[in-house]
């Protein structure tokens, strides 16, 4: 990309569309291109009717692009698709079987993010991981295997349907750079899932084989906590390059950490290393550190697998707000930005990535 391109999108990323999200993280920018300082691109809208309403933001984003240095002329449409036609996909069915081993065309790797049990912050980790690989140039998939609790929805701030080219491909969706697939685009934020384990399996294998994921570097999978049919289906039908484990330093944590442990053992899944999250809690008024959830366990249970801690994230209050607001907050240029950059650029170091 040039960098006349990367000046348009930083632009463009401070247009806020009402309902949340900006013209860039929405992924609303279409046939941008920048020839000669000749500058044409489309503002696509999600309806007919959101296209009405949304003129006086083409308008703005055109003067504001006219007047970056090197653009001489500038040509911004406004369109809308009709409603895309909804995957027809039995999401939910019983399992089908698959010939092969689970293995997305044009992704060089896959890496389970998991925990023993919930609440440890391991979908945080995955959102903020993705974007940090992205943000080091990486091309990153995130694949929300949490089907009772989708939550990369919100994390990544997206509340629109991916669409479907013929009814039984998924064209996945994307934000801050990362390609994203998540039953929690299927259905209601408030609505519950409530299927047995043929029919997890089946939306498993559906996101998973029926995405048009595209040429990926790897594709990270969020997945639910414990040590269930999800687990069991990935580690046994697909190739899964490795598992990174999240626990608080907490004994209770630790204690299903170490049984995620084992099953990755079991299904014969390589551990990375871990990372222990909400490892300490720094004051904002005094400055003074605090050990909430005990401190000094995961490493000592890395120790004594001969694995690495990976990163010592601390409990953060910006890290919640971001995760709330939709925009993760390894995209910003803090503290916990920096600790995700570093998380990320140690995985590309060591050939993980």
């Amino acid at each position: 990309m040039t960098q006349l391109s990367d000046a348009i999108r930083e632009v463009l990323a401070g247009f806020d569309l009402p309902d949340g999200g900006t013209l860039i993280s929405r992924d609303m920018i279409r046939a941008l291109t920048t020839e000669d300082g000749h500058v044409r691109f489309v503002i696509e809208a999600q309806s007919p009717d959101i296209a009405r309403v949304m003129e006086p933001m083409r308008a703005a984003a055109e003067r504001a692009v006219a007047a970056l240095p090197g653009v001489a002329t500038v040509k911004v449409a406004l369109t809308a698709h009709s409603a895309p036609k909804a995957p027809s996909l039995k999401i939910g069915g019983h399992a089908q079987p698959q010939e092969g081993r689970m293995a997305p065309p044009g992704v060089k790797r896959l890496i389970a993010i998991g925990s023993g049990k919930g609440g440890v912050g391991k979908s945080t980790v995955s959102s903020n991981l993705a974007v940090a690989l992205a943000r080091a140039g990486k091309r990153v998939g995130l694949l929300d295997a949490d089907i009772h609790g989708p939550s990369q929805p919100r994390m990544f701030g997206i509340s629109r349907r991916p669409a479907s080219p013929d009814g039984k491909t998924i064209i996945p969706l994307s934000a801050h750079g990362v390609t994203l697939m998540s039953i929690g685009f299927m259905l209601p934020e408030d609505k519950a899932v409530v299927w047995r384990g043929p029919m997890l399996m089946g939306a498993l294998q559906q996101m998973l084989m029926q995405v048009e994921w595209g040429e990926l570097d790897v594709l990270l999978i969020d997945l639910p906590p414990g040590t269930g049919d999800v687990q069991l289906s990935l580690g046994q039908k697909s190739d899964l390059t490795g598992a990174i484990v999240v626990s608080t330093p907490q004994d209770v944590a630790l204690i299903d950490a170490k049984k995620a442990l084992d099953a990755f053992a079991t299904l014969k899944v390589p551990v990375l290393g871990l990372i222990e999250n909400m490892s300490t809690f720094h004051c904002p008024n005094c400055g003074h550190e605090a050990h909430i959830f005990g401190h000094g366990g995961v490493a000592a249970e890395a120790s004594r697998l001969g694995l690495p801690v990976l990163a010592d994230l601390p409990i953060d209050l910006d890290t919640r707000l971001a995760g709330d607001a939709g925009t993760p907050v390894a995209l910003g240029e803090g503290p916990m930005a920096q600790a995700y950059a570093t998380l990320a650029r140690r995985m590309i170091d060591t050939g993980v990535v």
